[in-house]
């Protein structure tokens, strides 16, 4: 509180540029400890505009105009507010204190840490049993004679940034593992990220080498050797660097770089360059910059587009995840994935992978399961890349966006294989941002565990399932081709589209349209109570003759022209945003 300057300012106008509102509405606007909020005057509608803080990435101040200041506010879900302020003093207090709201400085500032989770004790440590990673592997048929539980990692001592309970090949005993370890990045030494039960082939994950131009190192060798062994049909692994060549190259003169496959002779090594993590943000930016033109024309849209290499970098992500996805599925061969530390590229190849090969991860549930296991429990580092704190911006970058962004791209070539839709991949990706639960605070699981989040947050996922109604795609249906086995997507380039769900709020202009899975769901739903009528009047009573049109039926719905209207474009749908 004490960052307020002012808590509440009349005759304020907000303008939702983001929802293509034409006219700003006036009315008041209130600073609280965690929120922005504005409230609208129409008696009628009353509307509230609720901003978390840490949900704004920028707050502007464009040069004074006579008829008073304004405040353009940016938000990390792309949403943009305009609000002008009468008088020129509050619109500086305003600006200040919302600088300093939106940078907070300590974990304990955050949303999640900033009320009292004793209030539901039982729910707040039931929502972190939600997500059972070990249920996971088990459903894969881990451990088995192939794969075991090691406890090497146990107190974090081994990697810290790793988690304390990994598979790794059964003949991998801890001097492999511990030797192996002290020869990579940040102590990341391979274990099991997915284990295909159909051909016995894995996907495992670690950090580069620290080989050098020559060096190298016994127990990393065998370590590889027992990941090739832990699959019996085949005689060599794929090592996957997700690095561009000449960025690993780099890394050799520091110290580090890739395997040699002088050394380690049942490799096959194979570099698919994805950038680094200040290419994509540069790119991010400039996406952004693209959705936010005001009526832009073809020219200036496509140059934008082109000129971002935001898709370039998304075909280079999916290609990756399909390389790994066809080795371990058509060939039968593991693959070892990773980057310079493991925790950004590689976590976006396994993922991607693992959304390929197994339909479990296409649910509601098993993304929220993946995600837990590739990115929260593997490090994937959520404070530093979504800038939760005040901290060094290099470090940020939209690394979980584009994965999501991947499954949004495969949910557009397939549409019936997904049991959610966009919305729910837009709920995850704003949830990263927000820090209205623990989940993805911290950028360790050991960080997690001193920061005692379970005991001072809850979790996001029981809430999301909790939603699932909202998040549930009509087209999905289990028993599908499409829903089962492996997804062999297409990524020549014409396949990738922009993602206007994400990114371009403001185009969701009057009048709203509404999204065809929408449409679908309202559809069936009539359907379905069409179907329940049609049953009804076919129970005929003993002795009597089916009714086939009584007033209470649904004919009189229908236009003179024998088609219903329901499906005329102006009358809204019952899910109308």
């Amino acid at each position: 509180m004490e960052h307020i300057r002012t808590p509440k300012v009349e005759n304020v106008r907000l303008l939702d540029r983001s929802s293509g509102q034409r006219k700003a509405s006036v009315g008041t606007l209130y600073l609280s400890a965690t929120h922005t909020i504005f409230v609208e005057n129409n008696p009628e509608t009353r509307k509230e505009t609720w901003v978390l803080h840490s949900m704004v990435s920028s707050v502007e101040r464009p040069p004074t105009t006579p008829s008073g200041g304004q405040l353009i506010l940016r938000c990390k879900d792309f949403r943009i507010f305009q609000i002008f302020i009468p008088q020129e003093r509050d619109g500086l207090d305003v600006h200040a204190s919302l600088a300093r709201l939106s940078r907070p400085e300590k974990y304990s500032e955050l949303y999640c840490l900033s009320f009292n989770p004793n209030v539901n004790k039982e729910e707040r440590e039931e929502s972190w049993n939600f997500i059972d990673l070990t249920a996971d592997y088990k459903r894969m048929g881990v451990p088995n004679n192939l794969w075991v539980a090691t406890a090497a990692n146990g107190e974090y001592r081994v990697c810290d940034t790793y988690p304390s309970e990994l598979f790794v090949p059964k003949s991998a005993t801890p001097t492999i593992i511990v030797g192996s370890s002290r020869f990579r990045s940040r102590g990341r030494f391979p274990a099991l990220s997915y284990f295909h039960q159909d051909t016995l082939a894995a996907v495992c994950r670690c950090s580069q080498p620290l080989s050098g131009f020559s060096g190298r190192c016994q127990e990393d060798e065998m370590m590889l050797q027992a990941l090739m062994k832990s699959n019996p049909g085949s005689d060599y692994i794929y090592v996957v660097d997700t690095r561009p060549k000449l960025n690993a190259m780099a890394n050799r003169a520091a110290g580090k770089g890739y395997e040699n496959e002088d050394h380690y002779t049942n490799i096959k090594l194979q570099f698919i360059g994805i950038e680094n993590i200040h290419v994509m943000r540069s790119s991010q930016q400039k996406i952004i910059d693209v959705g936010e033109m005001r009526s832009p024309s073809m020219t200036d849209f496509l140059w934008g587009l082109e000129n971002s290499g935001w898709l370039k970098h998304i075909k280079a992500i999916l290609d990756a995840g399909v390389f790994v996805a066809r080795a371990v599925a058509d060939e039968g061969v593991s693959v070892l994935v990773h980057c310079s530390d493991g925790w950004d590229r590689t976590a976006q190849a396994c993922s991607v992978a693992s959304i390929l090969l197994d339909p479990y991860y296409r649910t509601i549930r098993g993304l929220m399961v993946l995600i837990e296991r590739d990115w929260v429990s593997f490090g994937h580092k959520f404070s530093h890349r979504y800038a939760h704190l005040d901290r060094d911006p290099k470090e940020v970058s939209p690394v979980i966006d584009q994965f999501l962004e991947c499954v949004w791209q495969l949910s557009e070539q397939f549409p019936c294989a997904f049991e959610f839709n966009e919305r729910f991949l837009i709920a995850i990706h704003t949830h990263v941002y927000s820090c209205q639960y623990g989940t993805f605070l911290g950028n360790s699981q050991k960080e997690r565990r001193d920061m005692r989040l379970h005991e001072r947050t809850h979790s996001l996922w029981p809430q999301l399932w909790k939603d699932r109604g909202e998040y549930t795609n009509p087209l999905y249906k289990a028993e599908l081709s499409q829903s089962q086995g492996v997804l062999r997507p297409n990524t020549s380039p014409y396949c990738f589209k922009m993602w206007k769900g994400l990114y371009n709020h403001a185009e969701k202009s009057t009048p709203p349209r509404q999204s065809p899975a929408d449409f679908l769901s309202a559809v069936r739903e009539e359907s379905q109570q069409l179907e329940e009528e049609l049953t009804n009047h076919q129970e005929v009573p003993p002795g009597g003759t089916a009714h086939h049109h009584h007033p209470g039926s649904r004919q009189e719905d229908r236009s003179p022209d024998g088609e219903a209207d329901h499906l005329g474009e102006d009358r809204g749908s019952p899910e109308e945003d």
